[in-house]
């Protein structure tokens, strides 16, 4: 072969090498949930460890190989190292690895289920076309139910917070006369399936919006902060 030939053969490998360092980076569970908490915002290496029950070490290593792929960004504060996505586009990566797999798996539509809970077909869902309109007729309330502090670094705007895990003791915060469109990480979250359960069963007309912060910055669409 010419040098010309051989330069193009290398590029092939190149090429293809580079698209086969994402997708090994893709390839285990922990990392892709590692994505998803990071699309929620920027995270120590601590804090991803204590979420996912890992050693930090453990953690570290796993983001060492989706830093090697790009899919992440660093930056370090004194002796802590901080983790965000490295663009929407990442996020809409995982988004998009999701649906294939929910597509062409029927384990892993089994496995939502199971983890969702009985009943989770029953729950009312609105799209975010709908979800829209009814803010813009001033019908609807956005309920975030995730963290505080994942709320603090990036949510829908005009979103009202209130974890989970505090829903029922702080219900007179919320409206009686208004529909509650909750909402949490990802499609694939269960804390907005909880949450209409919980406002449903003290007699509020609650929905779940079908998609969440992940699939709301793959879409482009602006993310409120804390502090805007």
């Amino acid at each position: 072969m010419n040098s010309g030939t051989d330069a193009r053969e290398a590029g092939r490998a190149e090429l293809w090498g580079g698209f086969a360092r994402v997708g090994k980076a893709l390839g285990s569970g922990t990392r892709l949930q590692m994505l998803d908490l990071l699309a929620q915002g920027e995270r120590s290496v601590e804090s991803l460890a204590e979420t996912l029950g890992l050693g930090v070490s453990t953690a570290s290593a796993h983001l060492q190989t989706l830093k090697r792929a790009q899919l992440v960004r660093t930056r370090r504060v004194k002796n802590h190292v901080f983790y965000a996505l490295a663009g929407d586009d990442v996020a809409a990566l995982l988004s998009l690895v999701q649906k294939v797999a929910v597509t062409h798996l029927a384990e892993v539509e089994r496995a939502w289920e199971h983890f969702s809970g009985p009943g989770q077909g029953e729950i009312e869902e609105v799209d975010r076309a709908e979800l829209l309109a009814r803010l813009e007729k001033g019908s609807a309330l956005v309920l975030d139910v995730r963290p505080e502090a994942e709320f603090a670094a990036g949510h829908l705007p005009g979103a009202v917070s209130i974890p989970v895990d505090e829903l029922t003791r702080r219900l007179d915060e919320l409206p009686e006369d208004t529909d509650i469109v909750a909402y949490c990480r990802g499609d694939y979250c269960v804390m907005a399936v909880d949450a209409v359960r919980v406002l449903r069963s003290h007699g509020r007309r609650a929905y779940r919006l079908n998609e969440g912060l992940l699939e709301w910055r793959a879409s482009g669409r602006p993310v409120q902060t804390a502090s805007a």
